[in-house]
């Protein structure tokens, strides 16, 4: 019988593409500053990195806090196969978050000085820690997988002796770590929108965060099955997509009861063109999503649970550019549109990490269900048979 050829990996070859071309704009960057390769300015605080690299990358990674609380707080072993490929993607995206802010800080060299200079009343002082701390937290988490790999059992036990406290110390953190982002925000009353400020954001972040995290998960198992033919079984995912509708449901009462407690609901209305990117935020990212996850039918179904993971997704990332860079009102006098350098840091960051996943997922024991398909509905596995 003739052998099947693999079908050439144009995928890997554009990641691979995106991911080197990001290496000599960061040369550029170290080299020449940042005025050589981004169109920031004292306009406004910040550009294209914090809001999608920071702001959206740590609420994108809250899959792994979530997928980790179901698990081993509230005992969901059903979930267990995909906490893994949870965690791995979340500390993915912190290392995503720690570059953007490297590349970002005008002086990056100095960024350790928050550990011996303290300032405790700073939203900042918190994000900065959280950061280090989760990032830890995460690497001891995946740390069992390389233990497991290299069949390193004395350092393996130990991880398992401290899972436990390892898990909580990771919800806590990560919690007050999507709170203290939307704390950030609170210090500009006068520069964001009224659509979007509210001293409940970092409530709002938090509640969003935990809706996306599953979401997330559903994207990453789906495209991870395409790609290495490990799907997840179908129940699992159908069981995330049914968690969804509820925290997004929190969320959007949770808005428009603070919108309607200052006053403000008629702003959903007469606040042009603001109100349009509010509607399609909160009617795209929240509502419909709510509605789909709600019909058995497309929970049921893989495309479906993707599709509406998606929108999820979508209308997250879409909150974070309004509330972190769209109607942030810029100085007098100053204009900004990112430099296509700062795309290619963001995407080149991206591409790295989902090269870097993907790698893990070939040489790591992450996925649970590596090379296993679900039986046909009806028959039962041969194994399982025998």
């Amino acid at each position: 019988m003739m052998q099947q050829k693999r079908p050439f990996p144009y995928g890997t070859l554009i990641l691979s593409i995106v991911a080197l071309v990001s290496v000599p704009v960061m040369i550029i960057r170290y080299l020449y500053g940042l005025g050589a390769m981004s169109n920031l300015s004292d306009g406004r605080a910040w550009g294209l990195w914090i809001s999608f690299d920071l702001y959206c990358g740590v609420a994108l990674a809250a899959g792994g806090f979530t997928l980790a609380a179901l698990v081993h707080i509230f005992n969901a072993e059903k979930y267990h196969p995909v906490v893994r490929p949870a965690i791995l993607t979340a500390f993915l995206g912190y290392i995503i978050v720690i570059l953007a802010l490297l590349v970002d800080l005008g002086q990056p060299w100095y960024i350790w000085h928050i550990m011996i200079n303290w300032n405790i009343h700073s939203p900042l002082f918190e994000v900065g820690w959280c950061v280090m701390l989760y990032t830890g937290v995460l690497a001891l988490e995946m740390s069992p997988a390389l233990f497991e790999r290299l069949h390193w059992r004395i350092p393996l036990r130990f991880i398992g002796m401290i899972q436990i406290p390892l898990i909580i110390a990771g919800i806590v953190i990560s919690t007050g770590h999507q709170n203290s982002l939307g704390s950030m925000l609170l210090l500009l009353p006068y520069t964001l929108d009224p659509l979007w400020y509210t001293p409940i954001l970092p409530a709002l972040f938090f509640v969003s965060a935990v809706a996306v995290g599953p979401a997330m998960v559903i994207l990453e198992s789906t495209l991870s099955g395409m790609a290495f033919g490990h799907a997840v079984k179908l129940d699992v995912l159908s069981g995330l997509g049914r968690i969804i509708p509820f925290f997004l449901g929190i969320y959007l009462i949770m808005k428009l009861a603070d919108l309607a407690a200052a006053g403000q609901l008629d702003m959903i209305v007469n606040s042009y063109p603001q109100n349009v990117y509010w509607l399609a935020e909160v009617i795209v990212g929240v509502v419909l999503p709510m509605v789909l996850f709600s019909i058995p039918k497309i929970r049921n179904n893989r495309a479906g649970l993707f599709g509406t993971a998606l929108l999820v997704i979508g209308g997250l990332i879409f909150n974070r550019f309004n509330v972190s860079l769209l109607w942030q009102e810029i100085r007098p006098g100053y204009t900004y549109f990112p430099h296509w350098m700062e795309f290619a840091v963001s995407a080149g960051v991206i591409a790295w990490a989902i090269i870097v996943f993907m790698l893990a997922i070939r040489l790591l024991p992450i996925s649970e269900h590596r090379g296993e398909a679900e039986a046909p509905a009806g028959r039962v596995p041969e194994a399982a048979a025998s």
